[in-house]
């Protein structure tokens, strides 16, 4: 009569070697990474897809894969040609189901103006009359700038949204004849650019290249009014406001229909709840921190 439990030990005697096991630990991973870069390149437009959750979603594809091969043969072994190329194929099959279900939510509508407006202000949508023009003084005014720039990082760090710029509180379009006479070409394209060197001397090149920049006409009875539509996606990594080559950083978020400006400890606390460390950054610091710890010993 068999003990109870033989069936489990003589499973493990015909079991893989440890040395096996552990090679193909390595080769799940090392196919996990190569798979979830892909699977990110080919996204980079479409859905935000972090390095860790794709080598994560690359592993537990090829556990499923592992285990269909499993319930196939069962006596299969993880180097054969079907157990391979089975996990090759669920791995794809996790990563393609996240994309296709993030491309889904991270989609952004694009919204007609003239819904907006009519809307009105909200946690996602913000009017500004001007981006230069104080309206009261009618002068140019880097203050105005400002209200712009930590409008749009505000977005950056929440949810995302859309800023409207050319139409006053109530919703209705003013045009951007007032900030176009403060360049030296008054037109569209010159206005646009500007903002786009806004952006990238105040908020840096990664997030102001993620910030989409329209100029649209909207009918009004006066005739068609140019309104300048700023989209801001929900950022991947925390977006800080430098106003000046030596200032120090803002750090702004979008709350309920304001924009409001975080302390040191307030940021810091939404920083590490909003933006999480990866897998390998929480390692990579803790390495750092270990280094430094020994130097100082």
């Amino acid at each position: 009569m068999r003990e109870p439990g033989s069936t489990v030990i003589e499973a493990f005697d015909v079991a893989e070697p440890v040395w096996a096991t552990a090679g193909a630990l390595l080769f799940v991973l090392v196919l996990a990474m190569v798979f979830g870069t892909v699977a990110r390149w080919v996204l980079r437009r479409r859905a935000r897809l972090s390095f860790t959750a794709s080598v994560v979603l690359s592993i537990l594809g090829s556990a499923v894969g592992l285990l269909v091969a499993g319930v196939v043969n069962p006596d299969a072994r993880v180097w054969s040609a079907v157990t391979v190329i089975l996990c090759l194929l669920s791995s794809i099959g996790a990563v393609a189901t996240y994309g296709a279900i993030a491309t889904h939510f991270q989609r952004q509508h694009h919204v007609p103006i003239t819904e907006l407006l009519a809307a009105g202000e909200s946690d996602r949508v913000e009017f500004k009359s001007t981006a230069r023009i104080n309206m009261r003084t009618g002068d140019k005014d880097a203050r105005m700038e400002h209200v712009i720039v930590k409008t749009v990082s505000g977005f950056l760090n929440g949810g995302g949204g859309t800023l409207l710029v050319g139409v006053d509180d109530d919703g209705n379009p003013l045009g951007l004849d007032r900030d176009y006479a403060t360049l030296k070409v008054p037109d569209a394209d010159r206005f646009e650019l500007w903002l786009r060197d806004l952006f990238t001397t105040a908020l840096g090149q990664n997030a102001a290249a993620a910030i989409g920049v329209s100029i649209e006409d909207v009918t009004t009875d006066d005739g068609a009014q140019p309104v300048c539509r700023i989209s801001c996606s929900p950022s991947t990594r925390p977006v800080y406001l430098r106003a000046g080559k030596n200032a120090t950083p803002e750090f702004w978020v979008r709350t309920g229909n304001s924009t409001r400006q975080l302390t040191v400890d307030q940021a810091a606390d939404y920083v590490m709840n909003r933006w999480p460390l990866g897998a390998g950054s929480a390692v990579a610091a803790q390495v750092r921190a270990a280094v430094r710890f020994s130097v100082d010993r």
